[in-house]
């Protein structure tokens, strides 16, 4: 049967919510990484990653609203502070000033950390029949797991 957040048991709402928060916290996380490497790549390949780096920061943003926004639909409380993000997350900061080549190992390994927290959270929504969170965190993990794609390329 398809629940809806509103006829979820509290308990379903609060696992639910806590594995979102999760992925809410590592897409902050992700997000800054982004951001920071978007600010900071230089050599050669600058342009294309220049880009790459701002096209996914700017994914990032909408997904944590979107992630954020369910766990509030779930009338559950949405992890707002950097301390209680970067406590949580699995992803990393980045530490001193890599070099582009260390910047995509890091954002790759990001996203496919990203990719499987979602998963993560998509199976507890599942076992509880929350098909709408289900579906979102389908949908971000296909994006997670397409940026990391992107990434590995770079590598190769």
């Amino acid at each position: 049967m398809t629940e809806t957040a509103q006829s979820l048991s509290t308990d379903a709402n609060t696992q639910i919510a806590e594995a979102l928060n999760q992925c809410v916290a590592e897409t902050v996380v992700a997000t800054m990484l982004a951001q920071n490497f978007h600010w900071n790549v230089t050599g050669m390949a600058f342009g294309p990653l220049h880009a790459l780096f701002q096209e996914i920061y700017e994914d990032h943003f909408t997904g944590q609203d979107d992630l954020a926004e369910r766990i509030r639909a779930l009338d559950m409380h949405a992890e707002g502070t950097l301390a209680g993000m970067l406590k949580r997350s699995k992803v990393n900061e980045a530490e001193g000033a890599p070099d582009d080549k260390a910047m995509i190992k890091q954002l790759k390994d990001a996203q496919e950390t990203l990719a499987e927290t979602l998963a993560g959270a998509g199976e507890i929504a599942a076992k509880h029949g929350d098909t709408l969170t289900e579906d979102l965190c389908i949908e971000r993990g296909r994006t997670h797991e397409k940026f990391a794609w992107m990434l590995r390329a770079h590598l190769q």
